[in-house]
């Protein structure tokens, strides 16, 4: 124990006391959000300007997968109080959903009833106002630009507008019913930026905006009401950190599941050298801890507020003993693993971004509005796109949501109570390297970030292959292994059909990862964007 607290103490000092970077880097799913985040370190900001920049220009440019009517999670690094810090922008449920009897009627996917509180201005407004330098104004600037000015649509997006335009309110409709290489203009968004950019936080909350957003959730059927708005609170949280063979890893905390399913994977696998293992052998062990861990994430964890989390949750002991049962030549059926069998889910249409200024503060942040394209509701008067995160409760028991995602009783709906989720950002460090990291993706968002994780930690391929290289997942319920196309070879595939896994290969591609490796001692950064995304890094040189 002893040893560890030495190499943690040692690793935040190296952090800390590192010469300034010879580059800054945002790393984002789009590059208007990219830039948006460049802008603001060229202009003297920090990497808490830049995130905030980021944040709102992706939620105008990637509309269906985060914006300012959803949530997320933010993980900083303060380089100058050498600490981290979480921002749960986690989306709250409204009173009238009750503890979620009207989900039983009412979709909990498509329309206004299935929007959360959204908490994203909350956290845009924390970072520009705590932690940032050049305020709300010059921040939202680039948001506002893109929203009134417009872009173009992309390949990709034109795909989602085609899959969702049937849940699309008319407001929606007429904003986003476009086709690749059309120009999307959002003029009342644009407005609503601005009185946030002019006026704070507060008018989104309390103000004129939160007037009208209320006003037509009651025209429309939605469950947000103002006494929500005015009660929503950005929590700031202690990450979860833990170290494994060598290396610190600070992922999301609770109500975000990432960290802890992080940290409950490798706990089990302390003892195994992965290095030392074949293939097929790796693969097994991997699949067989996170089968182990989603099991417990499905039954015990929730809104940290609500729910009471088992002491011995990641006790190391009790993670040995859930190893001890794994055997490498057989997989375990999930019937054998005793645990919660009540579906729910979240959506794989969710953002990433990952950023470091020339000072070493860094961000890794993952935002999401749930399925593509949230409810599909637009408030007329505001034009604000609303989430569907009521979805990612327990909101039907015994009934799986788009996603298959079996959770239980921890996550079930309750007034105020935040709904849990698998972003995962985390930055991991190394003796000499650090890696900041993050994917949407849904429930495989954990498993994505642990494959890209364990590639910088075991470093046996290049950086582009940690990002870029084919998944697999598996998550407890249903009992399979689902991986991209390519993923195993046919020899592979036969092997681990022999000892009992169903392999389930997904139609196309999975994850959008955005990341970036920096090497403390050179002073160096690389940026690291997905090749199955639109998305791009840009690097700044000291000096600009």
């Amino acid at each position: 124990m002893r040893y560890w607290l030495f190499i943690l103490i040692f690793w935040l000092a190296s952090v800390a006391q590192a010469a300034a970077l010879e580059q800054a880097a945002v790393v984002a799913a789009r590059p208007e959000a990219a830039t948006a985040g460049a802008a603001m370190l060229k202009a003297g900001g920090n990497a808490f300007d830049a995130a905030a920049a980021t944040a709102l220009a992706l939620g105008v440019v990637e509309p269906a997968s985060s914006g300012f009517g959803g949530g997320g999670f933010f993980l900083l690094y303060i380089a100058k109080e050498n600490r981290f810090v979480m921002l749960d922008a986690r989306e709250t449920s409204p009173k009238l959903a009750g503890h979620g009897e009207i989900y039983t009627q009412q979709s909990s996917m498509d329309g206004p009833q299935a929007a959360g509180v959204p908490g994203l201005p909350a956290a845009v407004a924390a970072l520009a106002t705590r932690y940032g330098k050049l305020g709300l104004k010059r921040i939202a600037a680039p948001a506002i630009r893109l929203a009134r000015q417009g872009f173009r649509v992309s390949p990709r997006l034109a795909r989602l507008i085609a899959w969702r335009k049937s849940v699309f309110n008319a407001t929606a409709k007429r904003l986003f019913d476009k086709k690749s290489g059309d120009i999307i203009t959002q003029p009342q968004l644009a407005h609503t930026l601005e009185r946030f950019a002019e006026r704070g936080v507060r008018d989104v909350y309390e103000g004129e905006i939160a007037g009208r957003l209320v006003a037509d959730l009651k025209r429309d059927g939605g469950l947000i009401r103002e006494d929500d708005l005015a009660a929503y609170r950005l929590m700031e949280r202690q990450p979860i950190t833990f170290d494994y063979h060598g290396f610190h890893i600070v992922s999301a905390s609770l109500p975000s599941s990432g960290g802890m399913t992080l940290a409950h994977i490798l706990g089990q696998l302390k003892h195994d050298d992965l290095e030392a293992l074949s293939a097929v052998d790796r693969v097994h062990l991997l699949v067989e801890a996170m089968k182990r861990a989603y099991r417990d994430r499905n039954s015990y964890l929730g809104d940290p507020d609500f729910v009471h989390i088992p002491e011995d949750y990641l006790d190391p002991k009790r993670l040995a003993r859930l190893r001890a049962f794994i055997r490498m030549d057989r997989a375990t059926p999930a019937v054998e693993l005793r645990g919660m069998l009540e579906p729910s889910g979240e959506a794989a249409n969710t953002s990433h971004f990952s950023i470091i200024d020339h000072q070493g503060n860094m961000v890794s942040a993952t935002l999401s509005i749930n399925y593509p394209f949230g409810s599909g509701y637009v408030s007329p008067s505001t034009g604000i796109l609303l989430n569907d995160e009521m979805d990612d409760f327990a909101t039907r028991p015994g009934k799986p949501n788009a996603y298959g995602l079996i959770q239980g009783k921890a996550n079930e709906v309750a007034p105020g109570k935040r709904m849990l989720s698998s972003m995962t950002p985390t930055i991991i460090l190394g003796p000499k390297r650090t890696f900041i990291v993050g994917t949407p993706g849904g429930s495989r968002i954990i498993s994505m970030v642990l494959l890209a994780g364990l590639g910088f930690m075991l470093n046996e391929t290049s950086p582009e292959q940690w990002v870029n290289a084919p998944r697999f997942h598996h998550q407890y319920l249903p009992d399979v292994i689902q991986h991209e196309p390519g993923t195993f070879s046919p020899d592979m595939a036969r092997e681990l059909a022999k000892r009992g896994h169903v392999l389930k290969a997904l139609a196309r591609p999975y994850g959008n990862m955005q990341a970036i490796l920096i090497d403390r001692k050179a002073g160096k950064v690389i940026g690291l964007s997905d090749k199955r995304g639109e998305g791009t890094a840009v690097l700044i040189p000291s000096g600009q």
